[in-house]
């Protein structure tokens, strides 16, 4: 029996037996948000103003009232309802993030807590997100939230296959490249996402494989396509995970290149989650640590992995004139190429890349989504990258990422319009997750708490020092 397979079963099990119930009155309190005003974002986003929003196990129950006898009244006058945001690319921390070998003893959840990780996402309105490299803890993780113990998105899970002996599943032939998804899908894992160690012909089996099994693949482009891109754009590879991974097969950044790159996506049916954040920060970071050093949500962040991202900054090691040129020039390059996306028809979701080194949960995707607005995407078309468009992707579109009648009560109460300005989209006066309301005295204590913990922690967690480094 495959190992992973059998431990996976083994974890599963336990966790089950340990399940405790959802907290009482999460889901089955009735909640009534008055004169508010919706912004469904449904394809034709009708707006609907003066609304009264009843929400009743879990799920919208009326748009249009009344309130019933008994229910949690929210004062809407003057705020915007939204379907609560995604984000399509992050890394969940788990304890196997450390490496089993340098911690041969080390237990699940002895270094990372789950509702710290889950809190800047739930603060910032983030109510879905796609784990990009999950492991076998993730499975728990997310049965945490789910069951209610903790307060946070739901988690889309992907198994990352990748060449050579890297991170992830190791596949280094067609054939296993295939057994690799087989074992992925059989795990539980949802999505599969490729890396850029993948030689061509391992690629394109992964991708026919996960076709066949119903799971959708998104990615890098592996490197194996320099000079042949379109060989890479395959029936079912159903996202490209960066911006970077065009640029990299671009010489001069142009918006030529940018164009036809759109007009292979496009053909492919691909979408694109640009990451324009993370090229932001990979660049800030080359030149100088000061601006890291001085964001303000750093402290929302585990102190390990502040440790890591201030003391062994690959980016800033690295860093040479040349390179910080180069990727200033990409910085460039990923907005014009949102521009040729848009205009080819390609979608486009809010994907930031979190935990990378500056790219901070929760908080980065309203970055990401002002970033998508300076490129050229207009305020409802971010917003669509943020929530119905995503929902679509991952095919949840029936429970979630529209706010209407029988659907999931993931939502976000804003104390501004974000169509007229997608900025507002950080005004948050409360989230609901699964129906269960948050407001925005609660959700700044919890990220208080947060940083006075990690705050305090940080003399215990040197990155150099417990990774051997």
């Amino acid at each position: 029996m495959n190992t992973r397979l059998f431990l996976t079963g083994i974890f599963m099990a336990v966790m089950a037996l340990c399940a405790a119930p959802m907290r009482a009155g999460s889901a089955e309190q009735v909640t009534a948000i008055e004169h508010v005003t919706v912004v469904p974002m449904t394809t034709d986003n009708t707006v609907l103003h003066d609304a009264t929003v009843v929400i009743r196990d879990g799920r919208i129950a009326a748009l249009s009232g009344p309130a019933p006898v008994g229910a949690l009244r929210i004062n809407g006058r003057g705020k915007w309802l939204i379907p609560g945001l995604s984000d399509m690319h992050v890394h969940v921390p788990t304890d196997t993030y450390l490496k089993p070998k340098q911690y041969p003893t080390q237990q699940p959840s002895l270094v990372f807590d789950t509702q710290d990780i889950m809190t800047p996402y739930l603060a910032n309105g983030v109510t879905q997100i796609l784990n990009l490299d999950a492991k076998v803890e993730s499975f728990a993780q997310r049965a945490q939230v789910e069951r209610g113990e903790v307060l946070g998105p739901h988690m889309a899970l992907a198994a990352l296959i990748n060449g050579g002996n890297g991170t992830g599943w190791s596949a280094n032939s067609p054939v296993a490249g295939r057994q690799a998804v087989r074992d992925a899908r059989a795990e539980g894992y949802e999505f599969i996402k490729v890396y850029s160690a993948l030689d061509a012909d391992t690629f394109d089996a992964i991708v026919d494989e996960a076709r066949k099994l119903g799971l959708k693949v998104v990615g890098h482009i592996p490197n194996a396509f320099q000079g042949r891109l379109a060989s890479a754009f395959v029936p079912g590879y159903a996202m490209v995970a960066h911006a970077e991974e065009f640029s990299k097969h671009s010489k001069e950044f142009t918006d030529e290149d940018a164009r036809q790159f759109a007009a292979l996506a496009k053909q492919n049916d691909t979408w694109l989650a640009p990451t324009l954040t993370t090229m932001l920060w990979i660049a800030s970071e080359a030149r100088s640590l000061d601006e890291l050093r001085k964001l303000p949500s750093l402290r929302y962040v585990h102190p390990l992995l502040q440790s890591k991202w201030l003391t062994a900054n690959q980016y800033n090691r690295n860093a040479t004139p040349e390179r910080i040129a180069r990727f200033e020039r990409m910085v460039d390059f990923h907005a014009r190429l949102v521009r040729a996306f848009k205009d080819a028809g390609v979608p486009i979701v809010t994907g930031t890349d979190a935990m990378t080194s500056g790219v901070v949960p929760g908080f980065s995707l309203h970055d990401e989504l002002e970033l998508l607005t300076g490129a050229g995407l207009t305020p409802t078309e971010a917003l669509a990258a943020a929530t119905r468009l995503p929902a679509v992707w991952l095919g949840v579109d029936v429970d979630r990422g529209t706010v209407e009648t029988g659907k999931r009560a993931d939502l976000v109460l804003l104390d501004a319009d974000p169509l007229l300005d997608i900025a507002n989209t950080r005004r948050i006066a409360g989230v609901f997750v699964n129906g269960r309301w948050t407001d925005r005295r609660k959700l700044d204590a919890m990220l208080a708490d947060l940083a006075r913990r990690n705050t305090a922690d940080k003399a215990r967690f040197d990155w150099n020092t417990m990774t051997g480094r």
